[in-house]
């Protein structure tokens, strides 16, 4: 699947030999605050967890995976957009539900980058699929993430404990339902 670019940005379906863009961006504790306190990401944590996870998940027909996000005029890498079934790592992953998440470098926040980015592949991706909700997770504290959430059109669900194999968080749930032209 080929995204559009956006206004200001393009985007390219990430794969394993984007281990050193994906450890970069871990580097800025402001960036892994909210994910794990503000602790850098290793390598090898990179390349024993994170690109297979990935790579479970990723499928470039359907468009799931992590899209980077970079500028469209200047090409500098800004972040990234991932895409995937809500509780895909569950037993019953939810095929017609798309979770979206996206982590930025701190140098673009407050610019209206991320909002931008999870419109786009969000529209292109659900066009021409089954899909008919599309859904967020964040935890509460994480007022940004939560605003992208807010301006995308997107309602609070739910506050929960989400459990996931590499480490559980207490959350919050938006989603908004798909609506096709």
């Amino acid at each position: 699947m080929q995204i559009d670019d956006s206004k200001r940005l393009k985007f390219r379906l990430m794969d394993s030999d984007d281990a050193q863009a994906l450890w970069a961006l871990d580097q800025v504790p402001e960036v892994m605050k909210y994910l794990n306190g503000g602790k850098p990401t290793s390598m090898e944590l990179v390349n024993s967890t994170f690109i297979p996870r990935m790579e479970k998940y990723r499928d470039s027909d359907k468009g799931w995976g992590i899209w980077q996000v970079s500028d469209k005029v200047t090409d500098e890498y800004l972040g990234w957009v991932l895409i995937r079934p809500m509780s895909f790592f569950t037993d019953s992953p939810n095929f017609t539900d798309l979770e979206l998440g996206w982590r930025f470098f701190q140098s673009t926040w407050g610019k209206g980058y991320a909002t931008e980015a999870a419109i786009a592949i969000k529209d292109a991706i659900v066009a021409n699929s089954n899909v008919t909700h599309v859904s967020a997770l964040a935890v509460a504290d994480n007022l940004a993430s939560v605003g992208v959430m807010k301006k995308m059109g997107m309602n609070f669900v739910r506050a929960y404990l989400h459990t996931d194999p590499i480490g559980d968080f207490d959350a919050v749930h938006y989603q908004m339902p798909v609506t096709k032209c």
